[in-house]
């Protein structure tokens, strides 16, 4: 009687894991990088770092806005500043929304991190700013973590019965 419980909960173990690696082996991952995609991460790290930049230069002509001048903050967008980092955010806001359709938010912001230290840059070139050598030191280390995830899977991919979606059937 132990020995047929026994091999009644052995098959219902290999059941149990035949059904575990089929749900777990239904997903496909790929690389799905091109060079027009490569270009896209490219303008979302140099259209959130420069509009960032020139965001921060345009408020500090404006000055320090307090509960006295909360107007000043209603017309900063006609800084010229403002006004081009604003596009540049704009920039980054669009090739950030195309860059999720085709790959994982999981790629995407580990492979932009590359801004870190051209913001640093920027901000000690253009605006003056002081960088510790502390921060340089964390900035650079998170910096080299991205080879981890950049040259890995960027997209996953969990088949519907009609097949890949459109836009990755080429890649597939």
């Amino acid at each position: 009687m132990c020995s047929d419980s026994w091999a009644h909960s052995r098959a219902l173990y290999s059941v149990d894991m035949q059904k575990y690696e089929q749900s777990t082996t239904t997903n496909q991952h790929i690389h799905s990088m091109s060079f027009a995609r490569y270009f896209l991460l490219a303008l979302i790290v140099l259209g959130s770092t420069f509009g960032d930049v020139y965001l921060a230069k345009g408020m500090k002509l404006i000055g320090a806005i307090s509960l006295n001048r909360w107007r000043e903050l209603l017309f900063a967008p006609f800084n010229p500043y403002v006004a081009f980092g604003i596009l540049l955010l704009m920039m980054f806001y669009i090739s950030y929304l195309a860059s999720l359709s085709w790959a994982d938010l999981s790629y995407i912001m580990p492979a932009t991190t590359f801004g870190y230290v051209l913001t640093a840059l920027l901000a000690h070139f253009m605006l003056g700013e002081h960088i510790p050598l502390t921060r340089w030191i964390g900035i650079l280390m998170s910096t080299a973590g991205v080879g981890f995830f950049t040259g890995g899977i960027s997209l996953t991919v969990t088949p519907t019965p009609d097949g890949p979606t459109p836009n990755l059937e080429a890649q597939l």
